[in-house]
């Protein structure tokens, strides 16, 4: 059996209706922006593998410290020892990270880092018998598919089969253009009773709802009613950080930080899964006692993986490059411009910018909608491109690595005016 044939019979993909999915490429190498099939064709990977690869497939860098490290140590336990990586990483971290930021705690991926998020959020409280027990959470919010990051996001087709067993949070609205005024007030009326635990959100760009954006200064407000009445803020940048909105973790926008950040994705550059969980010297403090049953009893068996740690110093030694940041920089420039050529074109819903992320919403009479039908239209489009874009529903997005070259950038952008210019009626 071939590779395709033993897929085929074996293998189940992610949010795929494996009845009618088409049959899946067959990748061999990357390199760069490139992924290469096994059949000899290039694609432009113009979503960076669901957001994770920043600096570009096979990155030579990354890929000889990984090697290195895999020579020296590939894993070990991670209760009662410890190892050059995972504390250099910690130490790293700690100082790019806002500055109230004080410890890391490592899990295993994005919905992980946010578990542990969670549960530290609600132990904050339990170890000082305060009765504090609901979260609140943005109405769209997308925080991964384990079961505690789905009681804190939106309830959709994706979450129907498990919503009697998530648990209860508070809902308020995104805070997009013309309802920010309308969300604060949502919030103050949220905060009322004092038994908020947390605030958990998406920095500024909402990934999965469809790349949905909203302003620093909304965000702001809202930390800002929470802080004062001594609510937790977690910072979800598992999408958002590592340079995607042009700072190096979006919450760099605001003036109040976050209590605990999230991290996944982009940490390793996206050469293998790691997670990563921060807080503050108040949170960890109070899980410090002499009752053993204060401490955070969580873990993952390959919690602080030195392979995966090596990966993620090796990625912010290349973030750390002059060039990396130049390139991020020629990215927003790009989706800017862009964005104000394509702004009241046929067709275009609504096209927007964050940092290196760009979204255009398709207008097709339908509405906003994952299940929407131009959804395949648009996939395979671009694939006959040799552009990679997976759309969400009717939201085309690019989130690209930061390798891409501007005529890489500016030839997917007119590919994505040619689309638009082949629908119905143009």
């Amino acid at each position: 059996m071939n590779t395709l044939e033993k897929d085929l019979a074996y293998v189940w993909h992610p949010f795929t209706q494996m009845q009618t999915a088409e049959d899946p490429i067959v990748i061999e190498k990357g390199e760069g922006s490139y992924l290469y099939s096994k059949d000899g064709k290039k694609y432009l990977d113009a979503i960076s593998s669901w957001w994770v690869t920043t600096h570009g497939h096979a990155n030579p860098y990354i890929a000889d410290k990984v090697y290195e490290q895999l020579k020296k140590l590939e894993h070990t336990i991670f209760t009662g020892i410890t190892h050059d990586k995972a504390a250099d990483l910690a130490a790293r971290l700690i100082g790019l990270l806002p500055d109230n930021q004080a410890k890391i705690f490592y899990s295993d991926n994005g919905s992980t880092s946010v578990e542990v998020a969670i549960k530290m959020a609600f132990q904050f409280w339990h170890n000082q018998n305060k009765p504090k027990t609901k979260i609140i959470c943005f109405d769209r919010a997308y925080h991964g598919d384990t079961f505690g990051a789905m009681s804190v996001g939106g309830r959709t087709h994706f979450t129907a089969p498990f919503v009697p067993f998530l648990f209860d949070v508070v809902h308020v609205e995104v805070p997009i253009k013309g309802s920010e005024n309308k969300v604060v007030e949502q919030m103050k009326v949220a905060l009322e009773n004092n038994d908020v635990a947390a605030f958990i959100y998406e920095p500024l760009v909402l990934g999965a709802a469809g790349m949905v954006m909203y302003s620093p200064e909304v965000l702001n407000r809202l930390l800002e009613l929470c802080k004062n009445a001594n609510v937790l803020c977690i910072a979800d940048e598992v999408f958002v950080g590592f340079g995607r909105t042009g700072k190096f973790f979006a919450s760099e926008n605001m003036e109040f930080q976050p209590d605990i950040v999230t991290m996944s994705k982009g940490i390793t550059g996206g050469t293998m899964a790691l997670g990563a969980t921060a807080c503050t010297q108040e949170i960890f403090d109070m899980f410090l006692s002499d009752e053993k049953l204060k401490a955070l009893f969580h873990g993952h068996s390959f919690t602080g993986n030195p392979v995966a740690c090596a990966a993620a110093c090796a990625s912010l030694d290349l973030f750390g490059k002059d060039e990396c940041w130049s390139s991020i920089a020629m990215i927003c420039e790009e989706q800017q411009a862009f964005v104000s050529k394509m702004t009241g074109a046929a067709y275009v819903k609504e096209i927007r910018s964050t940092g290196t992320i760009l979204a255009i919403e398709v207008d097709t009479g339908e509405g906003t909608s994952y299940f929407n039908t131009i959804r395949d239209t648009i996939y395979n489009y671009f694939m006959d491109q040799g552009i990679i874009i997976r759309p969400l529903g009717n939201v085309l997005y690019l989130v690209p690595p930061y390798c891409i070259t501007r005529e890489e950038l500016q030839g997917i952008h007119t590919h994505i005016e040619a689309f638009f210019e082949n629908l119905p009626g143009n």
